[in-house]
């Protein structure tokens, strides 16, 4: 747990915070157009997310005890990499925090975790369309590659 100041603290989520992360995942998928929100699925994931913590992790911020944004990064296997990557997902910060710093500590501080596991890459994707986003990673030091994404359900 890291404390950033005395009103704000990053930690591991815990299960009794799933009724929040739920609000905070609306906020996102509201913005990104490939996900619809659908409380079930969601919390379904988010249990899994939190019953798997050895390779998963989720990443709160509270600001004067109430939960603000969220963060989420899983292991996988790179044969590109020879080694660990992470996966990070699921980065929001609640309308009404953003521009505080908030975001940038809780990114941090899942990269921090993502290392301690070993990770030799960090990976994300975002909305094309959410520029406020796309501009904060930058700022963050992540770069673009050529990759693009696909899925198929």
């Amino acid at each position: 747990m890291a404390v950033v100041d005395s009103n704000q603290t990053i930690r591991r989520a815990k299960h009794n915070d799933i009724d929040s992360l739920l609000g905070l995942l609306s906020v996102l998928f509201s913005i990104e157009t490939d996900f619809t929100i659908d409380e079930s699925k969601q919390r379904s994931g988010l249990e899994m997310m939190l019953d798997g913590q050895t390779n998963r992790c989720i990443m709160v911020a509270e600001l004067n005890q109430k939960i603000v944004g969220m963060c989420t990064a899983q292991i996988l296997v790179s044969t590109a990499e020879g080694g660990i990557v992470a996966l990070i997902e699921d980065m929001v910060i609640g309308n009404n925090y953003r521009g505080q710093g908030i975001g940038r500590d809780l990114l941090i501080s899942i990269e921090g975790w993502a290392v301690e596991k070993g990770a030799r890459r960090l990976q994300l994707l975002a909305d094309r369309n959410n520029t406020p986003a796309l501009e904060f990673y930058a700022k963050m030091n992540w770069n673009n590659t050529q990759l693009i994404c696909l899925h198929k359900k």
